[in-house]
C-alpha cells in the first residue's frame, strides 16, 4: 500500500509522532479499520447480572432447605424406625406382626428402660459406611467402564442397559458388607458384643473369602445371596425411577393449571420445580418399600440365616432370643413363611415402615413452615407508597350554582 492509498483511507497524519496515539476521530472511517483504531477509546461495558428478587431467592433458600432437612431425616434420623422394622423381619417365631404402628409403642418403651436410648441406633455408622461404599463403587465403575451413572428420559436403550449393569455390579461387590451391616442393625446390644466402627469391613471381607465353604453351619454362601440381593435391589430401584417420572409429569400438570387459573406464571420456576423433585422422589421411595416389603423380609432372612444373631423380642420389649433357621433358598423361605405364619407374615414390622414415613413427612411439614417463617421475617418490607391526593378542579355537576352563559339561549 502507497502514502497516497494510505492517506486517502486514514487522513494525512503528518507532524504527529504516533498517530494511533490521537487518532482522528472526526473523520469517518472503514467500519473494521474504525474499530481496531478507536477500540481503546470506546467505554467498557459489562454485561449486567439477571435481577432476582428477594421473594425468588428466599423461595430457593426453604426450597434447599427443606431437601437438606429430607436428606438427613432419610440417612439419620429414619434409622431407628429401620432396626425395629427388621427386628420384626427376621424374628420368624413372633405371634404378634406389628402390622400397626400402635402396636410398637409399648415394646419401644420397654426397650428404652433396659437398654437405654441408644438401642435404636445401633448399627448406625456400618449403614451409612456401606451406603457410601456403594456411592463410591458406582463413581469408579462409570470412570473405568463406558456404563453412564445416571441416566435420562432421552438415554438410548444401550446407556439403559449399561447403567443396568452398573448397579448390578454395584450391588454384588457391596453384598457382603451389606450382610455384615445388617446384623450389627438387628443383634440385641445387651446379649452381643458391641461391634467396632471397622468391623463391617472386617466382615464383610471374611464373607467375601469364603466364598464357596460359609465359615458357619447354616450360614449361605455369599454366592447364593448375591443373586436375591441383586433382584431386590434393581426391581425396587428401576420401580422407584418409574413412579419418579410419572409423579413428576403429574405433580407438574397441576402445578402448570394451578398457575393457569391463577393467572400468575412466576418468571423463575426453579423454587417450584425443586418442590416437585422432592415429592416425587419421596412418593417413589414410599411406593417402592411397599411394593418389595415381603421380598425383604425373604432376603433379610437369608442374610441373617447362620450368623448366630441374638435379637430383641418385640413381643414384650424385655427379653431376647436366637434366630435359627433353616432355608436353602429364597423360594424355599417364602414357602416356609407362608406355611407357618401366613402371608402377613411377610409383613411383620410393617407398622415401624408407617411410623418412619409419617416421622419424615411430618419433619419435611415443620422445616418448611419454620423455614417460610423465617424468610418472612428476613425479607425487607416493602416501602408503602402514600396514598394521592387529588388537586383536580370539581366538575360542573358538583357545583351547586353553576354560572349561565349568555351564549347560549
Amino acid at each position: 500500500m502507497d502514502s497516497g492509498d494510505w492517506s486517502h483511507r486514514y487522513g494525512d497524519y503528518n507532524g504527529r509522532e504516533n498517530y494511533l496515539d490521537a487518532p482522528d476521530l472526526t473523520r469517518r472511517l472503514p467500519v473494521h479499520d474504525e474499530y481496531y483504531l478507536n477500540r481503546e477509546h470506546l467505554p467498557q461495558y459489562t454485561s449486567p447480572k439477571p435481577y432476582q428478587s428477594p421473594e425468588v431467592s428466599v423461595k430457593r433458600y426453604i426450597g434447599s432447605g427443606v431437601a437438606f432437612a429430607s436428606l438427613i431425616t432419610e440417612n439419620l434420623l429414619s434409622h431407628p424406625f429401620l432396626v425395629l422394622r427388621r427386628q420384626c423381619q427376621v424374628n420368624h417365631s413372633s405371634r404378634i406382626y406389628h402390622l400397626l404402628p400402635f402396636t410398637l409403642l409399648p415394646p419401644v418403651c420397654h426397650l428404652q428402660q433396659h437398654q437405654g436410648l441408644t438401642t435404636l441406633w445401633k448399627g448406625l455408622g456400618s449403614v451409612l459406611l456401606v451406603r457410601g461404599m456403594s456411592l463410591g463403587v458406582e463413581d469408579l465403575l462409570s470412570k473405568l467402564t463406558p456404563w453412564p451413572k445416571e441416566i435420562s428420559p432421552h438415554s438410548s436403550l444401550k446407556q439403559f442397559f449399561q447403567h443396568t449393569m452398573l448397579k448390578c455390579v454395584s450391588l454384588a461387590v457391596v453384598t457382603p458388607f451389606y450382610s455384615a451391616s445388617f446384623v450389627e442393625t438387628v443383634q440385641s446390644e445387651i446379649a452381643s458384643e458391641r461391634p467396632g466402627t471397622l468391623d463391617v469391613f472386617r466382615e464383610g471381607f471374611i464373607r467375601l473369602l469364603t466364598w464357596g465353604a460359609p465359615a458357619k453351619g447354616r450360614m449361605l454362601p455369599i454366592w447364593a445371596l448375591i443373586l436375591p440381593t441383586i433382584t431386590l435391589g434393581l426391581a425396587k430401584y428401576l420401580f422407584s425411577m418409574m413412579v419418579k417420572g410419572v409423579a413428576t409429569w403429574v405433580l407438574n400438570i397441576r402445578q402448570n393449571n394451578k398457575w393457569q387459573k391463577t393467572g400468575t406464571i412466576p418468571k423463575d420456576s426453579n423454587p417450584a420445580m425443586e418442590d416437585i423433585n422432592l415429592s416425587a422422589s419421596l412418593i417413589a421411595t414410599i411406593s417402592s418399600d411397599i411394593v418389595f416389603y415381603p421380598c425383604e423380609t425373604i432376603v433379610h432372612r437369608l442374610h441373617l440365616q447362620g450368623t448366630r444373631t441374638i435379637v430383641d423380642n418385640l413381643g414384650d420389649g424385655r427379653s431376647v432370643l436366637p434366630i435359627l433357621t433353616n432355608y436353602s433358598g429364597a423360594l424355599d423361605c417364602y414357602s416356609k413363611c407362608i406355611l407357618t405364619e401366613g402371608t402377613t407374615g411377610l409383613y411383620k414390622g410393617f407398622g415401624a415402615l408407617i411410623l418412619q414415613y409419617v416421622a419424615h413427612i411430618a419433619l419435611i411439614k415443620i422445616s418448611r413452615f419454620v423455614l417460610t417463617e423465617v424468610g418472612a421475617l428476613l425479607k425487607k418490607p416493602e416501602p408503602k407508597l402514600p396514598n394521592p391526593v387529588d388537586d383536580s378542579p370539581p366538575a360542573i355537576s358538583n357545583v351547586t350554582n353553576p354560572p349561565k352563559s349568555y351564549l347560549l339561549p
